[in-house]
């Protein structure tokens, strides 16, 4: 089953990419020889207009063919023919869809588990919350004085309390009434406790916020990872291909769903970001020679720089093999050892 969901997350991934240059490629003219999911023979074809649209039987990547691309065409649907804003288009399309998904993705996983509120749901027995008279349905205005509107800062407040006591103001019934209940220490979290747990709200405008803000800090992530990639403090034997994606997907699924959804939303921010580096054969690195080719006019031939992209596609497949070797080397070896 795991193999499934891998594959149905790969697939979707890159065919929401791929998808993302077709479209915009037909939105700018551009002529489009085949778009095909997956790679090797083809298991089914159907032309339809100027386009071959093929499904292909390795599952495990696709492409959108474009007339001039990769060389000269006097097409006058050509992509070497078209304005450089339009290629930039084309170009950045498919990292876009990819961001659109990842959106899309963590907006649902905002729905689905929704936004803690400031209303208390549950007080545990026992706890310093119930001895000092707090309970059900009680709505937190203030802790210690502080006004607060979102749980985090309920728990930012309780959590870093170090005076013994704290100072819970809450809206019962219309009236405000103050509680002061003890904290006590959790272990397991780290920090200060007094025993309450909050209800969540399904808020589609809310997610919609959260899911947006969720996806940013990722992306704020990720680009921190490779600049420490960059400056070796992370180590590239960290990194992990096909096959450590694979165990990843097992982890989530035995999770549960909704962490199968987060890790596809994660893998497809991945996907844009990586494609939009300034790399040779990457999205990134074709739009940075869009940006050469206009500063240095034809100084930069069509066959330069094919040259160079070859060169990127060579040192891309051989990270991949590094990073896939990297990967049985930590999760398939131990199992026969």
């Amino acid at each position: 089953m795991t193999i499934i969901y891998a594959i149905l997350i790969f697939c979707v991934l890159i065919f929401v990419h791929e998808l993302g240059h077709f479209l915009a490629a037909k939105a700018c003219g551009v002529k489009v020889n085949e778009f095909a999911l997956g790679m090797g023979p083809a298991i089914f074809k159907r032309q339809k207009g100027e386009t071959l649209y093929s499904l292909r039987i390795l599952p495990i990547g696709g492409y959108c063919a474009m007339e001039g691309e990769n060389e000269d065409s006097d097409d006058e649907g050509a992509f070497n023919r078209k304005p450089a804003w339009q290629r930039a288009i084309v170009l950045v399309a498919g990292s876009f869809m990819n961001l659109l998904t990842a959106v899309i993705l963590m907006i649902v996983i905002a729905f689905w588990s929704g936004q803690p509120t400031t209303v208390i749901d549950q007080v545990t027995d026992d706890s310093p919350a119930y001895e000092a008279g707090l309970q059900s349905g009680d709505e937190i205005v203030a802790v210690n004085g502080e006004a607060i509107e979102e749980w985090s800062e309920v728990i930012a407040l309780i959590g870093g309390n170090e005076s013994g006591a704290v100072e819970i103001t809450v809206l019962r019934d219309g009236e405000e009434l103050t509680f002061a209940p003890e904290t006590e220490y959790d272990e397991e979290m780290g920090r200060e406790k007094i025993g309450i747990a909050v209800g969540v709200s399904h808020n589609v405008f809310e997610a919609v916020g959260d899911g947006v803000k969720n996806t940013g800090e990722m992306t704020v992530m990720m680009y921190d990872v490779i600049k420490q990639l960059i400056t070796g403090e992370v180590s590239t034997s960290e990194l992990s291909g096909p096959v450590g994606i694979v165990y990843m997907v097992n982890d989530t699924a035995r999770a549960g769903a909704i962490y199968v959804v987060y890790l596809a939303a994660l893998l497809s921010l991945n996907l844009a970001v990586i494609n939009m580096l300034p790399f040779p054969a990457l999205d990134g690195g074709r739009v940075l020679f869009l940006i050469i080719r206009l500063v240095t006019g034809r100084r930069v031939t069509d066959e330069m720089e094919a040259k160079i992209h070859f060169i990127g596609i060579v040192l891309l497949m051989v990270l991949m093999v590094y990073v896939t070797w990297q990967d049985i080397l930590r999760f398939i070896v131990p199992m026969f050892s």
